[in-house]
């Protein structure tokens, strides 16, 4: 009876193992998050201050976005204030931020005109179970969001700056100050964290798009990229199990490796999501194979 021991190499597939998520952060935080905290926008517009800085005067999350749009700011502005949970949708990820709205689960296409008059004070639902309020409101200009704390921990402006006659520019800011002390709390800033720049971008698109009369992705595409998020996750915690499950793990650890990278890229890249379909299915095939190849080598061997 020959069995090989279970505890085989335990701390260095741990240590392994418990670098990818250190490597991930790093990668993040050194080359990510700086690039996704000025999404499209210029040095000028970041240095800029603009209405509603002064509700997070010192945030733990700054970040200024923009994108140019075909049309002066009088067409622009109806889309930017209909916004909202139960109101005209985020134009982003519908099948996510729509979820449960009895407006249904498609963002508006066209102008509410039940939902042009936004006034200061009045709440905004931003899901099923948050609001925020509307701060100040300048038609044609700008629009506030703001945290329903007191004193505010969040705020989003949507401002409008004219290029020229018929090109504006479209900046949104956000402002969060984060709970440290407060685990429930601080969970829920994590999350805006890292979903924030994924969702935001989508939505400057989404409002471009409308404006410019072109047609919204298809719930079929928007599906088809959440479900690549899903499996590439899918995909990196299989590789991450077999770390600990194979006897050649090194291939394991490099496909998560691989899998947490596109992972990574099919979130922050705002590439057309059939690259990330791509390399999901890549990594799939490398997991497929790799399985194979171990398949007769095994951590435990059975007796003969």
């Amino acid at each position: 009876m020959n069995r090989k021991h279970t505890t085989e190499h335990i701390p260095l597939r741990l240590s392994a193992a418990l670098a990818l998520p250190t490597l991930f952060a790093l990668l993040y935080l050194v080359a990510i998050r700086p690039a996704q905290l000025h999404w499209g926008a210029t040095t000028e517009e970041i240095a800029r201050s603009m209405p509603g800085d002064e509700l997070v005067p010192a945030p733990s999350f700054l970040a200024t976005r923009a994108i140019t749009i075909e049309a002066n700011p009088q067409t622009i502005w109806p889309w930017i204030a209909q916004m909202g949970y139960r109101r005209a949708g985020f134009y982003g990820y519908d099948l996510i931020e729509n979820i449960g709205s009895e407006k249904g689960i498609r963002s508006a296409d066209k102008i509410i005109p039940g939902l042009q008059n936004p006034k200061t004070g009045d709440e905004l639902p931003i899901s099923g179970v948050d609001s925020m309020y509307f701060g100040q409101v300048a038609p044609e200009s700008y629009l506030i969001w703001r945290g329903r704390a007191t004193p505010s921990d969040g705020s989003f402006a949507w401002a409008l700056y004219p290029i020229d006659t018929n090109h504006t520019r479209l900046v949104c800011r956000a402002r969060l100050h984060y709970h440290w002390a407060s685990l429930g709390l601080l969970s829920l800033d994590l999350f805006t964290e890292f979903t924030d720049h994924v969702a935001v971008p989508k939505i400057l698109t989404g409002i471009k798009t409308r404006v410019e009369g072109h047609p919204p992705q298809s719930l079929a595409a928007e599906a088809a990229e959440v479900l690549v998020w899903v499996l590439l996750l899918a995909e990196f915690t299989a590789a991450v199990f077999l770390i600990f499950r194979r006897r050649r793990w090194s291939r394991a650890w490099l496909l998560a490796l691989a899998a947490g990278l596109s992972l990574l890229f099919a979130l922050y890249a705002h590439a057309p999501y059939w690259i990330g379909a791509l390399l999901a299915a890549g990594t799939l095939a490398g997991l497929v194979l790799s399985s194979r190849a171990d398949a007769g080598s095994p951590m435990i061997d059975r007796p003969v």
